[in-house]
């Protein structure tokens, strides 16, 4: 299901609601490969980090890891919806990648 640019703003803090903004149409397919590289990099990574978070967040509301903090998680519908949007942004600049790999394969 697609996602809004609100629920976006609202999901992630000011570097990752940056990343996924790159990830759009038409900023995509004005970065430079180096650039849409690096795109990819940042978001795996921030994306793995929201994936470690929800799973933890998930073990502590079924009891069966410690709390991170001084309390336990009651819920983790935000990191869920953070982990989504990165995995689509994720996803987008991967299609990207392999559009330009297609477009340079038939030039030659």
């Amino acid at each position: 299901m697609a996602r809004s640019r609100r629920t976006e703003e609202r999901a992630l803090d000011k570097d990752e609601l940056a990343f996924v903004e790159k990830s759009h149409h038409p900023a995509i397919k004005e970065l430079a490969d180096k650039d849409l590289a690096d795109l990819i990099r940042q978001l795996r990574d921030r994306r793995d980090k929201a994936r470690d978070v929800a799973n933890r967040q998930r073990r502590e509301m079924r009891g069966k890891a410690a709390p991170a903090g001084a309390k336990g998680a009651s819920d983790n519908t935000g990191t869920k919806e953070k982990l989504a949007i990165l995995a689509a942004a994720l996803k987008r600049a991967n299609k990207e990648r392999d559009r330009r790999g297609e477009g340079a394969v038939e030039a030659a």
